[in-house]
C-alpha cells in the first residue's frame, strides 16, 4: 500500500469542506456584519450560526429581503442628503444677531455658546439646529463671526453671528 504524503490529505480535506451562503441577522466576529451576505462551512452554519439565530441560509427569499432592505436603506440615506441640502440652502449666507452684556471695551462677560446660537437660530429663522453639529470660534467681544453647521457628510452651510449690545 503506497504511503500518502501530508500534503494529499490535507488537500483531500479542504476538498471536502462544503461552503455555504448565508445572510447575517446580527454582527458575528471575524466573519461580518449584519444583513451581510457572506460564506461559511457548512458545519459552522448548522452547529453555531443556525442554532444562535445568528444568521439564515441565503435562499432566494433571504436575498430578496437583503436586496430590498439595501435599496430601502439608499433611498432614505438620498432623503436625508436633500433633506439636508434643502436645510443649507435656508441657512446659508443668513445672519443671526445675539445681543449679549460686556464690560469695558466691549469685552463679553462670558461667552456667545453654539448653544444660544442654535437657540436664536430656532427663533429668527424656525429651524431647529443640533449644537454639536455647529463650529463656531470663540466669541468674546462685540462683532461679527461665522459659524459653520456640518448638516449632513458633505453639506455645511455658514452663518453669519452679529453680536451686539
Amino acid at each position: 500500500m503506497p504511503q500518502r504524503n501530508r500534503l494529499s490529505v490535507f488537500l483531500n480535506a479542504a476538498e471536502r469542506r462544503i461552503n455555504m451562503k448565508v445572510v447575517l441577522l446580527q454582527d458575528v466576529k471575524g466573519k461580518g456584519k449584519k444583513g451581510e451576505l457572506c460564506n461559511v462551512s457548512d458545519g459552522y452554519a448548522r452547529n453555531f450560526l443556525f442554532p444562535k439565530k445568528l444568521a439564515v441560509e441565503a435562499d432566494n427569499a433571504a436575498l430578496n429581503e437583503l436586496k430590498n432592505r439595501e435599496e430601502a436603506q439608499a433611498h432614505h440615506k438620498k432623503e436625508e442628503l436633500a433633506a439636508a441640502q434643502k436645510t443649507a440652502s435656508m441657512l446659508d449666507g443668513k445672519s443671526v444677531n445675539i445681543k449679549a452684556k460686556a464690560g469695558a471695551g466691549g469685552k463679553l462677560f462670558g461667552s456667545v455658546t453654539s448653544k444660544e446660537i442654535a437657540a436664536e437660530i430656532k427663533n429668527s429663522i424656525g429651524i431647529e439646529i443640533d449644537r454639536k453639529k455647529m463650529n463656531v470660534a470663540d466669541i468674546k467681544n462685540y462683532g461679527e463671526y461665522t459659524a459653520e453647521i456640518k448638516l449632513y457628510p458633505g453639506v455645511t452651510a455658514k452663518l453669519t453671528v452679529k453680536v451686539s449690545e
